[in-house]
C-alpha cells in the first residue's frame, strides 16, 4: 500500500517506510500525549488489516510522537460511550478488532514504548510480538480505576506472560510497571536506557525484515495459537468491560480522574 493511501486511510497515524521494508507506525496527538480519541482508536484497530496486505512491509515498528508511547483512552470518548449505546457497540467492536488483528498480522510488530503506554496503545505495545520499554517507562493498565473491568487485552495475555498472580496484582490495583521491572517480571520482551528505545526497535525490526518472511510469519502465528486459544476469556472479559459502561461507576471513576482524586465508588459488593 502506498505511503499516501495508508495517510489518507488512517489520517491519526504517522506512516514512514524506511530502507528494509520497515514500516513505522507512529501514534500522534499533540497536546494530549498521544491519547486515543475516536479515530485513532478506530485506525488502530483496522491499520493491521492493511498492514498485512501490504507487500512492501516486512516488518512494523508502533511509537509515539514526543517522547511518549500513548496516554490511554480519550475522557470524552468514554464518556460518549457511557452514554450512547450506539458509539459503545461501535467501540466494542473496534476493541476486539483491534486485538484480534494484532494476533493475526502475519508482519512482525516491534513496540517502541517510552514515556507512558496506558490503554489502546498498551494494547498494541503488549501484544506486539517483540516489545521494547524505556527503563523509566510506564506501563498501566488503568481500567479499574476508572470503574469498568480489565478488558483490551488484559486477560488475553498478560497472565501468559508474566503470570496469573503478577497479573492480578497489577490488574486489580492499577498500579504502574517500569520498563525495567516489566523486564523483569517478562511482560515486555527488552527493557533498554530510555534513549535507545527506538534505536533499538530499527536494529529489531531490520533483523525481522531480513529474515525468512514464511518462517517467521507462521512461527509468530504458530505461538499465538496461544492467544487464539485464550479467546473466550477475552470476549468475556471485554463483555464485562463494557457492561460496566453502563453502569455507576465509570461516571465516578472518570470525574475523580479529571480532578485528580481518589474515586469514591461506594463500597457496594461485586454484582457477577
Amino acid at each position: 500500500m502506498h505511503m499516501t493511501d495508508l495517510a489518507t486511510a488512517f489520517p491519526s497515524l504517522v506512516f514512514e517506510r524506511l530502507e528494509d521494508g520497515v514500516l513505522v507506525i507512529t501514534m500522534k496527538a499533540e497536546g494530549r500525549l498521544n491519547a486515543a480519541g475516536a479515530a485513532m482508536h478506530r485506525d488502530l484497530a483496522e491499520v493491521w488489516r492493511a498492514v498485512d496486505a501490504d507487500s512492501a512491509t516486512r516488518a512494523v515498528i508502533i511509537r509515539g510522537a514526543g517522547g511518549t508511547f500513548s496516554s490511554g483512552g480519550d475522557f470524552d470518548l468514554i464518556d460518549e460511550m457511557a452514554a450512547d449505546f450506539a458509539v459503545r457497540t461501535r467501540v466494542l467492536r473496534e476493541a476486539r478488532d483491534l486485538v484480534y488483528n494484532v494476533i493475526n498480522c502475519s508482519k512482525p510488530v516491534v513496540s517502541a514504548m517510552d514515556g507512558v503506554a496506558v490503554g489502546a496503545g498498551l494494547v498494541v505495545g503488549l501484544l506486539a510480538d517483540i516489545s521494547i520499554a524505556g527503563r523509566s517507562a510506564r506501563l498501566i493498565d488503568g481500567h479499574t480505576r476508572i470503574g469498568v473491568a480489565a478488558g483490551d487485552h488484559a486477560a488475553i495475555i498478560w497472565p501468559l506472560l508474566c503470570g496469573i498472580a503478577k497479573a492480578k496484582y497489577h490488574l486489580l490495583l492499577c498500579e504502574p510497571v517500569s520498563g525495567e521491572e516489566a523486564e523483569r517480571i517478562g511482560l515486555v520482551s527488552l527493557s533498554v536506557p530510555d534513549d535507545e528505545v527506538h534505536a533499538t526497535a530499527l536494529d529489531v525490526a531490520r533483523k525481522l525484515a531480513g529474515g525468512s518472511p514464511t518462517a517467521i510469519s507462521w512461527t509468530k502465528y504458530a505461538l499465538n495459537n496461544w492467544l487464539r486459544a485464550a479467546g473466550p476469556i477475552f470476549d468475556s472479559s471485554l463483555a464485562l468491560e463494557f457492561l460496566g459502561f453502563t453502569g455507576p461507576d465509570v461516571a465516578e471513576g472518570v470525574a475523580a480522574r479529571r480532578a485528580k482524586r481518589a474515586p469514591d465508588f461506594g463500597g457496594h459488593g461485586p454484582q457477577r
